[in-house]
Parts: C-alpha cells; structure tokens; sequence
C-alpha cells in the first residue's frame, strides 16, 4: 500500500520541501531544522491554551493537539511541526490505565511484569486512534508545504514504562525482564511494537510526512542486549509503516554506541544526542546515512557568542554525511527562551546548504 494522492508528500506539498529532501540525502533550498519538544512547555502560548487541561486530555482532543503542533512553526519558522502526542497515547487508547502525573511522567495503574500480566493487555483497535488522525488532518491543513513529522515510541522504551510502572533512573526491571523471563519479554515488546506502529501509521496516512521512532531510554542498554532483546521489536514497529514510502528517523538518548545497530533495524535518518559529534557519527555509519542533530540544549541559555559557535560547529561537523537536519541532540527544555530558538533557526537559515 502507498499514500493516498492527496496526502501531502505525494500532491506536491512537502515532497521537495528542505526537510524531505535532506532527509532523502539530496540537496536542500535551505537548511532544515525544527527541535525535539519544540510544541510545549517553552511557548507561553502554549501554557495557556493547557491551563486547566491534563496532558493526556490535551493529546486525545484533535482541535488542542493541532494547535499546539502548528504553534512553534508559526513562532519559530522551524522547516516541520512534531507531532503533538506522547508515547502512551497508544496504551491508553488499547484501555491501559496510565496518566502523565506532572512533575513525575507516565505512571501505570498497574505495572506489567508477568507472562499473565502480557497476555491479559487489551488489543489497540484501529477505530480506537481516529482522534490521532483527525489531529493530523486538521495540523496538516493549516501546515501547508511545511512538513508533519509523526512519531511514535520505541517498543523498549514504551515496555520500560509498563515494567516499571512509572519513568525509572536505571531501568532495571526492564533489563532483569529481558534476561530472567525472555518469553514474557518478547510478548510484551511485540504487544508494544504493534501498539507503536499502529500509532505512527496512522500519523503518516493522515497526512505527517516523515516518522520517527524515539527510544529515549535505549542507552541504558549494552550493544549485545540491544541487538538481541530490543531491535527486533523495533523492527516490528517499522514493519507497520514501511510500505508507505515517507522517511523514517530514529533516535536515542545515550546511544553513541548503538547507532550502527538502530540504523539496521530499516531507517533512513539517525538522529545524534548532544553526546556524540556529527563527523564521529557519521564514520561509524559508514558515511552513508543522513544524520539529525545535535545542538545541545545545555547551551541555549549560553551567552549568544557561544552558542552560534556552536551551531556552527555541529553544522561543519555534519557537513560530511549525506543529509543534515539541524535538531537538538535531545529536547527544549522547558525553561529554554522562545526568543533564543528563533534566533537559532535564523542563524541556520542564514548559512547556505
């Protein structure tokens, strides 16, 4: 199956757009960028359209989530919007009970750690995501030729939560699940992968134009225990949205020393953390696989002189792949300058391709 004719990247909207076409590793008009959490706490417009509102609530409401994906383009100029959701939208759809408790993050009403506990998890209905569609018909109408990224989480880092029950500093009950019960662990990583992708495709055949599957607490594992006990179930994640052609991104945080492996599970974009220098990146994948990043967000409230040196640094420093899309090396943080990032998008925009 393809993309409808009408969908944006294949009507002539986004398909020759910077983003798209550095993605593909050709030659952009101008040089591409847009930030990880770009849509959210740092906009003060974005505060007040949530006062009152539960993240969850906000997500699952299309009007809200279009607003908020489209408010950091308008301020900002950012060549894509990121899609306005969470990682546990697709639990919560299936029936899982799970809330985003503010000042802690996802927290489970009842952690998922037994073999029974797998096997009892409701099954994601295709119906069940007609909220997500619609948020990104109405985001892509008001986008134009500026590009819709989508995105979904990664099968271990969406199972990181639903072992722990709630975010966990180490991860540890994940890891001991992978190794001490493997079956359960494989069940319930194909449960979350197939949640994961169903989300993410519905994204792309709404309208978003390019994927991206975060696996934010990916670098808390070996290289051994990644390929073995997490790449397939990313894989499996992809397989959902593989036949529709838009560029798929993945990104990890700690994950300079498995980016050869995140790449084999079928992308087209690595993203690069804040950790891990472009030219550096870009030799380990063998110089043939364009690359996102990686401002660290740490400098953004940096005296100006020394974040433009920055950014110029990281833009030598991917020069050398087949792509660049300028990004954070991880997310705005939420006391971040709305007025910095705009001024870091004209500095790039500044510099020719």
């Amino acid at each position: 199956m393809t993309l409808s004719q009408t969908h944006p990247l294949m009507d002539g909207r986004t398909a020759d757009s910077p983003l798209i076409t550095a993605y593909r590793g050709g030659k952009p008009s101008r040089r591409p960028v847009w930030f990880m959490r770009q849509a959210g706490r740092s906009l003060p417009e974005y505060r007040a359209l949530r006062k009152g509102v539960a993240m969850l609530e906000s997500c699952l409401n299309p009007e809200l989530a279009s607003e908020i994906t489209v408010q950091p383009v308008r301020r900002h100029d950012v060549d894509a919007g990121i899609f306005f959701s969470d990682i546990v939208i697709p639990l919560k759809l299936a029936g899982v009970g799970v809330d985003i408790v503010p000042g802690v993050g996802p927290v489970l009403d009842a952690p998922i750690r037994t073999a029974a506990d797998v096997a009892a998890l409701p099954t994601l209905t295709d119906e069940a995501l007609e909220p997500i569609r619609e948020a990104v018909r109405l985001t892509v109408a008001q986008l134009g030729k500026t590009p819709l990224v989508g995105f979904a989480g990664a099968p271990f880092t969406l199972a990181a939560y639903m072992v722990e029950g709630k975010p966990s500093r180490d991860h540890l009950g994940p890891r001991t699940m992978m190794h001490a019960d493997p079956a359960a662990w494989q069940a319930l990583t194909r449960w979350a992968a197939d949640a994961s992708g169903m989300f993410l495709r519905a994204q792309l055949e709404a309208g978003a134009s390019a994927g991206q599957l975060f696996d934010s607490w990916a670098g808390s594992l070996g290289l051994a225990d990644y390929t073995r006990y997490v790449a397939p179930a990313s894989s499996r994640a992809l397989d959902h949205v593989r036949d529709l052609g838009a560029p798929l991104i993945h990104f990890g945080t700690g994950t300079s020393e498995l980016l050869g492996a995140m790449h084999d599970v079928g992308v087209d974009v690595i993203g690069v953390d804040y950790r891990l220098p472009l030219d550096v990146a870009n030799r380990r994948l063998g110089g043939k696989v364009p690359l996102q990043g990686n401002i660290d967000p740490a400098l953004l409230s940096a005296p100006w002189e020394v974040l433009e040196a920055h950014v110029r640094e990281v833009i030598t420093a991917g020069a050398a792949a087949p792509g660049h899309v300028l990004n954070l090396g991880h997310g705005v943080p939420p006391e971040a300058d709305p007025a910095v990032l705009t001024r870091v998008v004209e500095l790039i925009h500044s510099i020719q391709p």
